[in-house]
């Protein structure tokens, strides 16, 4: 019905005619605007108790979802999209069917798609995929009838539900997952997953005695992609009644069911990648641990790609293709103590045995992660690591990347000379600029790999090398063309709403800006002149984008002088309760509270420091800071 009137109302004019429930667009206009604020895609909608209006309230409520998604696309965009969940049924009863049915239908065609529930027998799959291809209309984009759909359906669209507690789920879900996504066969069949309770993986050991995010980490990538080695104990689960037996073969990983597909490709969202997988015990920025804590933190904010190809072990290659060596083992790691920015890098263990070969020199190749690149486009391309063991060797890294199609290609590639030579905490900065000749590959994009070249010296070859290698944030991004105007990503301004009291939160809010270089020369003679006065920007979307914000604190001293932002304290970051450029500040959880509760200084200076898209911690000279006094809050 949407929003309820304040007011005394009514029709205009009384009617026996019989009319339908009636619908309002206003929640699906407020729930669009919510995606776009907190920047997710679209909901899934589980109406999970009996609708008491039966078939009239369920017609009415299809209808509203075609209205919500409507909003979404205008709102977020075409990628906006609405998903029901098989638990009512066309009368309004609460009665999950475990496929798509004439009875959850309508519900399924005014959506992009269905999550079915996961307690099926194994032949539901095929039932489902043989019912959707019964309705040629649906799959041909239209209603029953001749009214254009929404949306097209195909059977991907049918999520089949799998459960990882194994609640009534075929299989025993756990380590048993797999044998419930056999039957979906999303490679052949051709219908999706819907994956529940994937959090078992802390869940049920989260009570053992030295559980940690390092075991929680192995434990949940065990199921995900495979172990590093050995074989994945699966236990027995009962056969439900009237269930024939199943035999299954042995595990598989969730990933070994889906094709490897890469990232959006960075001319299109930037890459970025600080290899964790939002969860940690410190905070790092430019590797300086600015935090630390016992209990550990969780953010999925923070959540980034791992290293798709690391995982669980990278296929090493030799960079020289005519050595027939033993190819080193290759153990990566995430390593919760270390990072260049958050709170994680990947630690890169090589064991490179002796060899019986007349050589010193040995060069290998490490994948880390998947790219798609666009022919005929200039990328750049950043890591940041760090050498932590080089045994009795010359170690020397690169960076570089390859294809991985079957009809590879050449890249071309051109180290960066850099600059910053003496980072902190012992991190250093590979540098590259890549791309694909055009003349050489019209195909438009490329799937390729981006890795490290491992170049190794040694006196005595027949003898073992172990090498340790830390690899802290990746970056690859479109290099502007030389004609394009250069900016900076600056913090413009701030504001801070003082807080009631001191247990509630004050708010930080800022505003972010570009500056340009000054021009040096302006080349105009005459009306007639084909030139710009100045280089202009490649396209409407140049404007700086971050990722995220660094937020510190600094108490003024009793005389009012204030110290630099170096020695500010670090309070946090934005994105935990998806907001962007907002941060709320409860005065009692300052680190110095306890010093402004004693009134030895009442007067805070907050910093707020900005990571750009491309991965780069703004210089204090283009921050900004606002200055509050929580004087009023003590009295």
């Amino acid at each position: 019905m949407g929003q309820l009137p304040q007011s005394v109302n009514g029709p205009a004019k009384a009617t026996a005619r019989f009319t339908s429930l009636p619908l309002s667009p206003h929640y699906a206009r407020l729930l669009a605007e919510l995606a776009y604020q907190r920047g997710f895609d679209g909901y899934l909608l589980n109406f999970e108790c009996p609708l008491g209006g039966g078939v009239e309230q369920c017609r009415a409520l299809a209808a509203w979802i075609t209205l919500l998604q409507h909003e979404l696309v205008n709102k977020v965009g075409s990628h906006g999209e609405t998903h029901w969940y098989d638990s009512v049924i066309f009368n309004g009863q609460l009665k999950w069917q475990d496929r798509l049915n004439s009875l959850n239908l309508p519900f399924f065609l005014s959506s992009t798609a269905i999550f079915t529930n996961y307690t099926w027998p194994p032949s539901y799959p095929n039932t489902t995929a043989e019912y959707f291809l019964s309705l040629e209309s649906v799959s041909a984009g239209s209603t029953l009838g001749s009214e254009p759909r929404t949306s097209k359906k195909s059977l991907s669209d049918i999520y089949m539900g799998v459960d990882v507690w194994g609640r009534g789920s075929h299989g025993g879900g756990g380590f048993g997952s797999y044998k419930a996504i056999t039957h979906i066969d999303p490679g052949s069949l051709g219908l999706s997953v819907a994956l529940f309770g994937q959090g078992w993986t802390w869940e049920s050991e989260q009570d053992k005695p030295g559980f940690n995010w390092e075991k929680w980490w192995e434990y949940d990538r065990k199921l995900w992609v495979g172990p590093t080695s050995g074989d994945v104990e699966v236990p027995d689960v009962p056969r439900r009644r009237g269930e024939p037996e199943c035999p299954h073969g042995p595990f598989q990983p969730i990933t070994s069911f889906f094709p490897h597909n890469p990232p959006p490709d960075p001319l299109d969202l930037f890459f970025h990648t600080t290899f964790n997988p939002g969860v940690g015990r410190a905070w790092f920025v430019n590797g300086i641990n600015v935090y630390q804590t016992g209990d550990g933190w969780t953010d999925i904010d923070k959540q980034c790609s791992v290293g798709d190809l690391l995982w669980p072990l990278p296929a090493v290659q030799w960079d020289d293709d005519e050595r027939i060596s033993p190819l080193p083992h290759v153990l990566p790691a995430i390593c919760f103590e270390d990072a260049w920015n958050g709170g994680s890098s990947v630690r890169i263990d090589v064991s490179c045995p002796g060899s019986k070969e007349d050589t010193t020199f040995r060069s290998i190749w490490i994948p880390i992660q998947t790219l798609s690149i666009t022919s005929g486009t200039k990328y750049g391309a950043t890591l940041y690591y760090k050498i932590v063991e080089t045994g009795q060797t010359d170690l020397d890294l690169g960076l570089s990347v390859k294809s991985s199609a079957p009809d590879a290609v050449s890249f071309e590639i051109q180290p960066i000379a850099d600059t910053d030579s003496e980072l902190p905490g012992g991190w250093s900065k590979l540098s590259i600029q890549l791309s694909i000749p055009m003349e050489q590959d019209q195909i438009a994009k490329r799937k390729s790999a981006i890795g490290l070249i491992v170049a190794l010296l040694t006196e005595d070859p027949s003898k073992n090398l172990d090498v340790k290698i830390r690899i802290g944030q990746l970056n690859v991004y479109p290099v502007q063309p030389s004609t394009a105007a250069v900016h900076s990503h600056i913090m413009l301004c701030a504001n801070f709403t003082a807080p009631k009291s001191k247990d509630t939160p004050g708010m930080l809010s800022w505003e972010v800006g570009a500056s340009f270089l000054p021009l040096t020369s302006i080349n105009i003679t005459s009306p007639d002149d084909p030139v710009s006065a100045w280089a202009v920007q490649p396209s409407n979307n140049w404007f700086p984008q971050f990722m995220y914000y660094n937020i510190y604190g600094l108490l003024h001293f009793p005389s009012g002088h204030v110290g630099q932002p170096e020695n500010a304290v670090w309070l946090g970051t934005t994105g935990l309760v998806g907001r962007s450029t907002t941060f709320e500040v409860v005065p009692e959880e300052l680190p110095f509270w306890s010093e402004i509760s004693a009134g030895k200084s009442t007067k805070v200076r907050f910093y707020i420091q900005g990571v750009t898209d491309n991965g780069n911690v703004l210089e204090w000279e283009n921050c900004v800071f606002v200055d509050s006094d929580l004087q009023s809050i003590l009295v």
